[in-house]
């Protein structure tokens, strides 16, 4: 199963989810008229049922009011992202300048998947008072994400395991299921609110004359409709969290192309007294995102599959005697992560060597398609590879809220001369002093960054970004428009970043931006997959013959039977700007056979270099198709 079609999968299990929560309130209503009935003695027998019924209505009405409002203000409350979900749990931040070495390990196993996966870097949080071994990660999107892990687990797994861990939960990321595990959270809460509501009356109904007794029999009558709704909403989360769990494992594995870390994860949540465990009492709430069972569940209404199944699933050949074995071991020698990691050699491990700037890959179309959405054990050691190779006052700068922006401007910057003394000139009427000088000791740093490494490290400040405010986000985007086009013509580099950049701050400014649904057929937006095709084809040959040989394979893979001759426009990326945005409405498979043509237009010519490989990327990242950072070949 291909990211498409896990994306496919996604929204057919929305669409399910939908149709339960229905069936679900409609129980319910049908429940609380019932108890409507009994209270008020049932249809009166002159024949007259006028007044029960518009009763009836009122009760109908309400119930679904309180289940709807409810509903929306759960997820309302969670519209800002990963970070309020890993703050309720009680997450602390990793701090930018650490030196503690777990957190330091954290990071760059995250920053490492989120560069080999073609996603914004997630902001990171620790569970400290969790000493079961456990994570999950939340939001709406790739842009607002956070993965939170607990202290158990950075104490007990190696790097190996922890990347499995890691893994798991980006494919939850990759795979759409954050926003259904959002919309899971705001639902049941919906269904529960029957019965708080209940229950808050029978509180203050307690002290009431006997006259009060009808409206506290009804109230109680209703608090169990509620708790009954709830029974059956956790049956549904259950179903659906057990289905998904068992995907993001296989895909964690499809990930790492190595079942031992996560495999190893499982076991020492299996053989260790703490389990998977959590303290918190919001765990409930959360326990369908978690990667290990978190409340103890029974196997009815169980959000994770047995762990034996999971480890069998991974390693078909282990036996249960086998966990009882290692469990006595890891009595006696509890596992630390970090000796572990030294006595394995994990961090001793050598990086594979970068491609220069010019560099040609050769690629096919269904091998490039292959790689979206789906970061393979090669992809985790060339992202390793790239944030070594970033130097670290870069790196530095990336993790720092207050650096960040200048690194990222200075990544725009000229070379010395009139269009740097122009761009300075618009720093200054923008920016305050420090960080124009910032700006400019960072453009000369950043002279000599190979470029493969431009985009990587732009990623890596995502997170810095989340953390500013609103207007400070809209200053930044309006200072690297003007830097962009400082010398009146945008470069294929400027409009890869500038994508990257603009894609980030404008789902931080508008969430609701990318929860759109994307169900369009693509024969529906011909006209916009023809632009793009046409600009990919000239972008990536130099000669006008071999663009339009180009553009036409390209076309020939995604409309075979459409006649639409080679017209490349004057203004190829404003071209872009206007197309991209259609063709993100495309449902997944449509952009499956998008993405291939693509790759057959640019690759036409038997190679691709790294700029075409970054607009490639660029507009995949545009289409909510993550491409790795190298394309294979």
């Amino acid at each position: 199963m291909n990211f498409f079609e896990r994306q496919q999968q996604a929204r057919r299990q929305s669409g399910r989810l939908v149709i339960l929560f229905a069936m679900a309130v409609a129980a319910i209503v049908i429940a609380v008229n019932l108890v409507y009935l009994v209270a008020v003695g049932g249809f009166p027998e002159d024949g007259s049922p006028r007044n029960v019924l518009g009763g009836m209505l009122v009760v109908s009405v309400v119930t679904v009011g309180i289940i709807a409002v409810a509903s929306m203000h759960r997820i309302s409350s969670l519209s800002s992202g990963g970070a309020a979900v890993a703050r309720q749990m009680g997450g602390t931040p990793v701090p930018e300048d650490t030196t503690d070495l777990h957190y330091r390990r954290l990071r760059n196993v995250v920053e490492e998947i989120a560069i080999a996966s073609g996603v914004p870097v997630p902001q990171l949080f620790v569970l400290e008072d969790e000493a079961g071994i456990n994570a999950f990660a939340a939001g709406y999107a790739p842009g607002d994400a956070a993965v939170a892990v607990t202290r158990g687990a950075l104490d007990k797994l190696n790097r190996d395991e922890l990347q499995g861990v890691i893994a798991h939960e980006f494919s939850h990321v990759l795979n759409g299921d954050m926003r259904l595990n959002i919309r899971l959270m705001g639902l049941l809460f919906g269904i529960l609110a029957l019965a708080i509501v209940a229950r808050k009356v029978l509180l203050h109904g307690r002290g009431n004359s006997r006259g009060g007794l009808p409206v506290i029999l009804v109230a109680l009558a209703v608090l169990v409709v509620g708790y009954a709704g709830q029974f059956f909403g956790r049956l549904i989360k259950a179903g659906i969290s057990r289905q998904r769990e068992f995907l993001a494992d296989a895909s964690a594995v499809q990930f790492t192309r190595q079942t031992t870390g996560l495999a190893g994860a499982l076991k020492k949540i299996a053989g260790l007294p703490d389990g998977s465990r959590l303290a918190s009492r919001d765990t409930e709430e959360v326990a369908h995102m978690l990667f290990g069972d978190g409340v103890g569940y029974s196997s009815l209404f169980a959000t994770h599959p047995p762990l034996l199944a999971r480890i069998q699933a991974l390693e078909p050949s282990f036996r249960a005697e086998a966990l009882e074995d290692q469990s006595a071991r890891w009595q006696m020698h509890p596992p630390s992560g970090l000796d572990e990691d030294v006595a394995l050699g994990l961090d001793a491990r050598t990086p594979p060597p970068l491609p220069g700037d010019r560099a040609e890959l050769q690629v096919t179309p269904p091998a490039v398609v292959a790689q979206v959405g789906a970061p393979q054990a090669n992809d985790y050691a060339r992202a390793g590879a790239l944030v070594k190779a970033i130097p670290e006052v870069l790196r530095h700068a990336a993790r720092e809220r207050d650096e960040a922006p200048a690194m990222l401007f200075g990544l725009l910057m000229a070379p010395p001369g009139k269009v740097r003394e122009r761009q300075q000139f618009e720093l200054s009427s923008r920016l305050d002093e420090r960080l124009v000088r910032q700006t400019l000791d960072y453009a000369d740093r950043l002279a000599e960054l190979p470029r493969i490494l431009c985009l990587p490290l732009a990623a890596m400040a995502m997170p810095s970004l989340r953390r500013r405010p609103r207007a400070e986000l809209e200053l930044f985007m309006d200072t690297c428009y003007v830097l962009t086009h400082a010398d009146g013509q945008v470069s294929v580099f400027e409009y890869c970043l500038g994508r990257l950049l603009g894609g980030h701050v404008k789902h931080l400014l508008d969430p609701a931006a990318n929860s759109r649904p994307a169900n369009r057929r693509l024969a529906d937006q011909s006209a916009a997959a023809i632009e793009v095709m046409a600009v990919l084809a000239q972008a990536g040959h130099d000669d006008p013959a071999a663009a339009m040989r180009a553009y036409l394979a390209g076309i020939a893979r995604v409309f075979p039977r459409l006649n639409a001759p080679y017209r490349p426009p004057a203004e190829p990326l404003r071209a872009l700007d206007a197309a991209l945005p259609k063709l993100d409405d495309v449902e997944p498979v449509g952009k499956e056979l998008l993405l291939e043509g693509l790759v057959a237009a640019v690759s036409h010519d038997g190679r691709i270099c790294v700029a075409e490989a970054e607009l490639l990327r660029a507009v995949s990242a545009t289409l909510r198709c993550p491409l790795p950072p190298m394309l294979e070949a």
